[in-house]
């Protein structure tokens, strides 16, 4: 069965979304602002990606996303993704939904992964009352999780897809350790130290003052934790998860299957066979009748 094809103008729009999001994650280190200005403007920047990602959600939902099966899955995939978030919140590190994302987006393609993400996060943080200005951002590095698993390339063997699957969830889970801290960096911390943003710094010594601040508040500890729980995720439920999701996907509604017809077993003139022959050719019971009574 060939892959739905994840390109067409609806990914390059969606490419150009995802562009203008890494933009939104990376203006510390484009735009001068001092650390009071960067505070006031994330809010700015983070509610200004909420158009982008209304516009994101509307081209995915493209005519391979229109099936009521595919609509449902989503949908009660979301709701588990939401519940695992939930439940692990306030366990530093703890993202077991990176591993339904990881899956879940190698199963059913990108856009589906993409969607997966987005929706995750807006549920769980309607759920859980946790919506702000990190909401937008950690929709579309989700979404980013999901959709990234299933660009991977097309691996034969079960064993070895697992394999590679574990290599992109623990990069994942750095990744997105590192997203997540660039775009609230400036008004994390103070100034003067080895780890704060410096408006008037060139590039390089802020990319490196940076670096220095998410390997010792993130890399070392929350997204390390986040890797390892990932893994062993994926090396426990991965391959059984694949195998369900690939199975539910290749039962997609096509054309209805005929119904089997029981074979008829009336003769000509309207005798019945007592018990039908299943061999070709075989002479069939004469038809059934009256006995005779033995005291006639």
């Amino acid at each position: 069965m060939r892959r739905p094809r994840e390109t067409g103008w609806t990914g390059w729009v969606l490419g150009g979304g995802s562009l203008l999001a890494a933009a939104g994650f990376a203006w510390p280190l484009f735009a001068a602002a001092l650390p009071e200005h960067a505070q006031a403007a994330a809010p700015i920047v983070a509610f200004a990606l909420v158009p982008a990602l209304l516009v994101a959600l509307a081209l995915t939902l493209d005519r391979e996303m229109y099936t009521a099966k595919t609509v449902a899955l989503l949908g009660v995939l979301s709701a588990v993704g939401a519940a695992v978030r939930i439940a692990g919140m306030g366990v530093g590190g703890v993202e077991a939904v990176f591993i339904l994302l990881i899956l879940a987006g190698r199963a059913y393609g990108a856009r589906f992964g993409f969607l997966l993400g987005l929706l995750t996060i807006a549920v769980s943080s309607v759920l859980w009352g946790g919506f702000g200005p990190w909401t937008p951002f950690q929709m579309f590095a989700c979404g980013w999780v999901g959709a990234g698993a299933a660009l991977l390339p097309r691996i034969r063997r079960p064993r070895l897809e697992i394999a590679a699957l574990v290599a992109y969830g623990v990069a994942a889970s750095y990744l997105f350790g590192l997203v997540m801290n660039l775009w609230f960096w400036p008004f994390a911390v103070g100034t003067g130290t080895d780890v704060s943003y410096a408006a008037d710094a060139p590039l390089g010594e802020n990319v490196a003052s940076f670096a220095l601040y998410t390997l010792v508040t993130s890399t070392l500890t929350w997204d390390t934790v986040r890797a390892v729980t990932t893994t062993v995720g994926i090396l426990l439920v991965g391959p059984a998860a694949l195998a369900a999701l690939r199975r539910a996907k290749l039962g997609r509604p096509g054309r209805p299957a005929r119904a089997a017809t029981p074979r008829s077993t009336s003769l000509p003139g309207g005798g019945t066979r007592t018990h039908p022959s299943t061999v070709p050719g075989a002479a069939a019971a004469p038809p059934t009748g009256p006995r005779p009574s033995a005291r006639a």
